[in-house]
């Protein structure tokens, strides 16, 4: 009987043995961000946060270090866009066709130590959602290219998705930082900030941390009013708009 319990107590750690390895020699990833929370008021101009981030390597003796490649990628609320092609008929312009992107990030910035297509082959990229495209669409959106590349073309020059080769920068072989764009028109809400460390095409580390956007001051007071208090609100809107009617009426008026 107890010789039944010793095998099979060789066989459960002979079979455990390489998921304890693997663990003790894996990297860790270790991140710090200037700040997680961004207040955005009226004279808001848009703002930089830099994250610092180290790769504990495990103690495995090398001959050389590991060379490393990163990809930063900052995600917004996501929302529902639409998607929407003008043609010509009857000599006018007008939308023949749309598609709706379900679960897209609102505010979408990649940032690499070099291009993503050089990471490894298309499979990595798509598993792990590198680049603009493959971070914005789920993996089930793979028709209409043509709608899916316009939307990320206005977004981009809405200054709402960006994304730049060579934007980590290693300070030492296990040390680097990278500067996260917030521009002025970076919708309010979560965001979240996911790191990853490839080597040799293969994810090793990976953490997310999250941030947060929020209005201030009297434009906070405005939009916590529309939402939580929309009678109010449009009553009070409707009411100051009349107001200011008048009193433009009787200046014009005297003149």
């Amino acid at each position: 009987m107890f010789a039944g319990r010793t095998k099979a107590a060789i066989a459960i750690a002979l079979l455990t043995a390489p998921l304890f390895v693997q663990i003790a020699h894996a990297e860790r990833l270790v991140t710090s961000l200037s700040t997680h929370r961004v207040l955005i008021s009226s004279n808001f101009t848009g703002t930089s946060l830099v994250l610092f981030a180290s790769i504990e390597e495990s103690d495995a003796p090398r001959d050389k270090p590991k060379k490393y490649d990163i990809a930063v990628t900052v995600r917004g609320p996501a929302a529902t866009f639409v998607a929407r092609k003008k043609d010509r008929i009857l000599g006018l312009w007008v939308n023949y066709e749309s598609r709706s992107y379900p679960n897209v990030p609102s505010y979408l910035a990649v940032l690499t130590n070099r291009p993503a297509a050089e990471f490894g082959p298309l499979e990595l990229q798509t598993k792990y959602k590198l680049g603009l495209s493959f971070a914005a669409f789920t993996p089930s959106i793979v028709a209409d290219e043509e709608f899916r590349n316009a939307l990320v073309r206005v977004k981009k020059a809405e200054g709402l998705f960006y994304d730049e080769a060579n934007a980590v920068t290693f300070l030492t072989p296990t040390l680097f930082r990278a500067t996260l764009p917030i521009p002025a028109t970076a919708p309010i809400g979560p965001y979240e900030v996911d790191v990853q460390v490839f080597f040799n095409g293969v994810l090793t580390a990976q953490q997310t941390t999250a941030i947060e956007v929020v209005k201030t001051g009297f434009e906070a007071f405005v939009a916590h009013s529309a939402r939580e208090n929309r009678l109010d609100y449009g009553l009070g809107v409707a009411f100051l708009a009349i107001v200011v009617g008048t009193l433009a009426g009787l200046v014009f008026r005297r003149n």
